[in-house]
């Protein structure tokens, strides 16, 4: 089942995709009908997460491009909810930096409070499965020495353009990031290192994971940079496709952090 977030009515909710042209409320709330035109209602940013926990360096061909050993446990960041975009909406470039990267990644959606779960209950506290882009000022992350600066900025995590309830395997779906049309990054979810199951555990024992949170799960091979103009997306097999354009910071943010 694909869910979208909308506004209908002054009323927002979770909604399924029951055709191409129309929507039902997840939870039957009084006063909403059974089906819902889609031209009738306002799409809204996929999920409102109190955080977005990512997981660095979780690919073995990308550890093996930067010539990096294998982590013995997931390798952790955050991304601020501010940095979260939806389908459609633009990337903008910081004009403090230099060079701004794309990351196509698995993403997870919570479902449910996760607090000290095990791998075998990690599965049912996943809502479903979506697209992300862990956009990355490459050159700040190397200046700074840690993450938070080059990960965060506003924009920064484009989610969507749905939710997937339901895939075969998590662990063997074909992943790509086309810029332009061309093919820059293209794995699959076997090559993890950390499967999502185990993940969504080890999290939960360092924090609570609470519904709306998003996992995002780590980059394959063929990270590279964007430029204005460009169009990214991120296409995962039984997931969907998210496309983002990209632009540069304009003259009124010319006070961005330097």
């Amino acid at each position: 089942m694909r869910i979208i977030r909308v506004r209908y009515r002054d009323r927002s909710f979770y909604a399924a995709i029951t055709s191409p042209e129309s929507v039902r409320c997840l939870n039957n709330e009084e006063g909403l009908p059974d089906e819902i035109p889609l031209s009738e209602v306002e799409l809204l940013p996929l999920v409102r997460p109190s955080k977005v926990v990512c997981v660095g360096l979780n690919y073995r061909d990308h550890a093996r491009e930067l010539g990096l050993a294998l982590p013995d446990e997931p390798i952790l960041f955050l991304k601020p909810s501010s940095s979260v975009i939806g389908p459609g909406d633009a990337i903008v470039m910081p004009a403090c930096s230099e060079r701004v990267d794309y990351e196509a990644e698995l993403a997870l959606v919570i479902g449910k409070t996760a607090r000290f779960v095990s791998e075998a209950e990690a599965r049912s506290c996943v809502f479903g499965y979506t697209c992300a882009n862990d956009v990355t000022a490459r050159d700040l992350q190397t200046k700074d020495g840690q993450w938070t600066r080059a990960k965060s900025f506003d924009t920064f995590c484009p989610v969507g353009p749905w939710i997937e309830t339901h895939v075969t395997d998590e662990r063997a779906l074909g992943i790509r990031a086309v810029v332009n049309g061309q093919v820059r990054q293209q794995g699959t979810t076997a090559d993890m290192i950390f499967p999502p199951a185990m993940l969504v555990s080890f999290i939960s024992r360092v924090m609570t994971l609470l519904p709306g949170d998003v996992i995002l799960t780590g980059s394959p091979a063929g990270i590279g940079p964007l430029a204005e103009g460009d169009e990214v997306s991120v296409e995962i097999d039984q997931v969907g496709f998210l496309l983002n354009p990209v632009i540069s910071e304009g003259p009124s943010d010319a006070s961005a952090v330097q």
